[in-house]
């Protein structure tokens, strides 16, 4: 039964002990380490991965947490590898109305995180086709940096380019340009595509009014949608790197999954590897303020 405020806490506690439970750390890109007593993941675990503290994941589970936000909700969701319809169980047992179900959906599957989970030695992540980042690997925040942790709004990668004077400093000087109508032309092609979803329209009011940069380029009219390329990476840590960027398409949701790799051999490849040793060891959000972005 629902407690004041709509929140079934005993039901909600046992959903996500249950979720938790089903899961194991290489299901998730983790380690399993030894001496594991509880089946499942951990609740250090999962709160590892919804981005909380354990004392609040546990409060949940002890059916005395605080009301979680919708936010939280989604995090967990990811967390647990829900699926689109545990997701919204999930929102309805706190008395939330799920998200929407949109063309362009922001829930990244189950079957994708364990993808994007597989990759530990690869900088992978999942962004909608308007350019919001959903999911990064530990790679990629070593990368790029940590995207996830600023607020969703602060998460799309044309607004970030275009807006924030530190999303570029990650590119070398003479590359910035190529970005900038890159991420243009991505806008006018799903703008296009989807005329009846206000989402990219406002984004690109937005950037048309606060970069004249973008006014400019929005004017050229190109249109050209995310696909394979070479990029390179000017990374504080390692240096200069030359990657290939390979798009795969996620149809049913308009989500890709963008993975940049260095072909072995390569100075790249050995500066990658480095990047996997040392740009791992602090990936917190308060031991890395998130600036920069690919």
């Amino acid at each position: 039964m629902a407690q004041p405020g709509g929140v079934n806490r005993a039901e909600l506690a046992d959903f996500l002990r249950r979720g938790r439970a089903r899961l194991t750390p290489p299901d998730v890109g983790l380690t399993p380490g030894a001496r594991r007593r509880t089946p499942g993941l951990r609740r250090e675990e999962v709160a590892q991965l919804a981005g909380m503290s354990v004392d609040y994941y546990t409060r949940l589970e002890q059916c005395r947490g605080p009301r979680p936000s919708r936010q939280m909700l989604t995090a967990l969701a990811r967390a647990l590898r829900l699926t689109a319809d545990e997701r919204d169980h999930l929102f309805h047992l706190i008395g939330e109305e799920p998200p929407r179900r949109e063309t362009a959906s922001t829930h990244v599957s189950p079957g994708l995180m364990l993808i994007l989970d597989r990759l530990d030695d690869t900088s992978a992540q999942v962004v909608t086709d308007c350019g919001e980042v959903l999911a990064q690997n530990a790679m990629a925040r070593a990368l790029t940096l940590d995207v996830m942790s600023r607020p969703r709004r602060e998460r799309n990668l044309a607004r970030m380019y275009f807006l924030d004077p530190g999303a570029r400093v990650l590119f070398p000087e003479e590359d910035r340009a190529d970005h900038a109508r890159a991420h243009v032309a991505n806008l006018r092609a799903v703008t296009a595509a989807r005329p009846d979803d206000p989402a990219p329209a406002a984004l690109v009011a937005e950037l048309r009014a606060g970069s004249a940069e973008f006014a400019r380029l929005w004017e050229e009219h190109q249109v050209s949608l995310r696909h394979k390329a070479t990029k390179r990476f000017l990374h504080p840590l390692v240096g200069l790197l030359d990657l290939d960027c390979e798009v795969l398409l996620s149809h049913e949701h308009r989500q890709l999954l963008i993975i940049h790799t260095a072909r072995p051999g390569t100075e790249s490849h050995e500066r990658l590897r480095l990047l996997r040793v040392v740009g791992l060891q602090d990936m917190s959000p308060q031991a890395t303020p998130p600036r920069r972005t690919g």
